[in-house]
């Protein structure tokens, strides 16, 4: 886990190493364990290294293969290297490390841009071929490593996070109207490949671009989540699926144990987390450090879920790690979470994340996580209704979106407001395309592919990276994922949704963790602003840059502030705090 950077010309200037330095800079915390840049003419690559794998000076970044003519950037974590680098051996490939960098490299070469439908994990990199000048970047399945560009006339830069774009230079930090409107609409989340700024896009997930050497490029997209079903998979019992469920997700758990260090998990208390643990109990894990953290309540909320993830550190007898977060400790960290946020990320956790991150990272260098799970598996309270939906489009948009159009439009100064409904005509396209009939898996795959990556995926990244700790999400092993988009719906609904999980759990976890209503990460002090924290939020608010911006109505932020609590999103997401959160994103990073 890493972080990479670099610049590519195609006007005969030399890339500048200087500004691949501000950009290495930049991500100096997402690898605390080293550094390199590697300039040739009109192509510069950096990289902050987090040693994981081989943590040898062999394994160091940007990697140069003399012989083969190559040199890659490379963030992530191939679980299968291992397997792969056997069978490039057996083609008469010889290795100078011990890593999964490397067979990277082996695999392009040997298979070129379809290596990476041989590749098992969470990954982003790029590879620049010395002969031809020719660029190849990558971004896996679903998005877990993020990939952000910059293009300008003659010139092209990436970087793990658009902070370090910025951190460049010379970069259009104007507001993406299209953007603006999906952040205000779908809480924060902003589908790939815009970005809340016009002069940055991001490289989809599960997505090759190939760049020649005079600019030119195509980009693929190699995988696709189809939920179309064999007869098979239609008559196939509950009980049998619960066994392949439980098959396919103790091998996704055990892949994420490939490391050179210790392996820990966040532990929030609810089934998905917990199982993670009980399977890694079951494989003979001994001695895994578990981590959970909690907050003041506040409006009634209660926010901890320690007496649930306790028990589960009892049962398996885990090192426990509680981390209680006094409200005014929590206000005066939101700054530095802020800042570590790659794009604006309205979800209250991201504090959680941010601090807990921090704590587990004194202790280890890897975690395993539990999202993705109520996406692959329907946990989310708007899967039912959909499911016999006439109006799949309709549905999806009165349960899930913040705001319609007519309403953003009072919200939203008129410079800033988009032409037409951007996100419901978003919606519309996504649930037209092909490999899902059903309404219940168009919204699954929406969420899954779309809003998964661009929210708590995204969200985890940047938190747990910004404390040097990498995050690695079972839920989201690409073959689990397909193999639950076969299993009819019925399976994941029942039992209030998540029901083969909660069948699994059942045979293994306590039955309080299990027999309970659906819990979230509880950060109720910024959901119910008040005192210092809706002070901080009218300071923002009010600050030079957001009134000579303009993005949002006065009125509209006068009635906000009046009455925090009684604007509430129907995901029960604070329109205080969304509106608060852009402005604060943007003054942080100097926009």
């Amino acid at each position: 886990m890493c972080g990479i950077c670099g610049e590519i010309t195609f006007d005969q200037r030399a890339a500048s190493a200087a500004s691949v330095q501000r950009m290495a800079d930049a991500l100096a915390p997402r690898g605390p364990d080293g550094e390199g840049i590697v300039a040739r003419g009109r192509v510069a690559l950096g990289h902050r290294r987090l040693s994981i794998i081989d943590l040898s000076s062999r394994a160091e970044q940007p990697m140069v293969d003399p012989e083969l003519g190559l040199t890659i950037a490379f963030n992530g974590c191939i679980y299968n290297y291992e397997a792969l680098r056997e069978e490039l051996s057996g083609l008469g490939y010889r290795f100078f490390s011990g890593g999964d960098t490397e067979v990277i490299l082996k695999a392009y070469h040997a298979w070129g841009e379809g290596c990476v439908e041989r590749l098992i994990g969470m990954f982003a990199f790029v590879i620049h071929e010395r002969e031809t000048g020719r660029v190849v970047m990558a971004r896996d399945r679903f998005g877990i490593k993020p990939l952000y560009l910059a293009e300008s006339p003659g010139r092209l830069r990436f970087a793990s996070s658009l902070p370090a774009l910025l951190a460049a230079g010379d970069t259009d930090t104007s507001i993406d109207r299209v953007a603006l409107h999906r952040y205000m609409s779908f809480h924060a989340v902003v589908p790939a490949p815009e970005t809340i700024l016009k002069g940055v896009r991001k490289l989809p997930p599960a997505t090759v671009r190939v760049i020649e050497a005079d600019g030119q490029s195509r980009e693929r997209r190699y995988w696709t989540l189809s939920f179309d079903r064999s007869a098979g998979d239609i008559r196939l019992p509950a009980a049998e699926w619960e066994e392949r469920i439980l098959a396919s997700l103790r091998t996704a758990v055990e892949r994420r144990m490939v490391a050179d260090v210790p392996v820990g998990v966040l532990l929030s208390g609810g089934v998905d987390s917990s199982l993670i643990v009980a399977l890694l109990a079951e494989a003979g894990q001994t001695g895994l450090e578990t981590f959970s953290i909690g907050f003041e309540s506040a409006n009634g909320e209660k926010g901890d879920e320690f007496v649930y993830s306790d028990l589960v550190a009892e049962r398996f007898g885990t090192r426990h790690h509680q981390i209680f977060v006094p409200s005014v400790d929590l206000v005066a960290e939101l700054p530095g979470a802020v800042a570590a946020m790659s794009e604006p990320m309205v979800s209250y956790d991201c504090i959680g994340f941010y601090l807990l991150s921090r704590e587990v990272a004194k202790h280890i260098k890897v975690v395993q996580s539990g999202q993705g799970a109520d996406e692959i598996f329907a946990g989310y309270h708007w899967y039912p209704p959909l499911a016999a939906a006439n109006d799949p489009v309709g549905e999806y948009a009165r349960l899930f979106i913040d705001r319609d159009h007519a309403t953003l439009a009072t919200q939203l100064s008129p410079d800033y407001l988009a032409d037409r409904d951007e996100s419901r005509a978003f919606v519309e396209a996504h649930f037209a395309e092909t490999g899902a009939t059903d309404p219940l898996d168009k919204a699954l795959r929406l969420d899954s592919t779309v809003m998964l990556v661009d929210d708590p995926v995204k969200r985890v990244d940047s938190m747990t990276m910004a404390a040097g700790l990498e995050a690695r999400v079972p839920f989201l092993d690409h073959e689990l994922a397909e193999l639950a988009a076969r299993m009819p719906g019925e399976h994941k609904l029942s039992d209030g949704g998540k029901g083969v999980l909660k069948a699994i759990a059942r045979k293994m976890l306590p039955r309080e963790v299990v027999d309970r209503p659906k819990g979230y990460f509880p950060v109720p002090i910024l959901k119910y602003l008040a005192g210092p924290t809706l002070d901080l939020v009218r300071d923002v608010l009010s600050a030079a840059p957001a009134r000579e911006r303009g993005i949002f109505r006065r009125d509209y932020l006068d009635k906000l502030l009046a009455n925090p609590s009684d604007h509430i999103t129907p995901l029960r997401g604070s329109e205080l705090w969304q509106a608060a959160l852009l402005e604060m994103w943007l003054q942080t990073h100097r926009v």
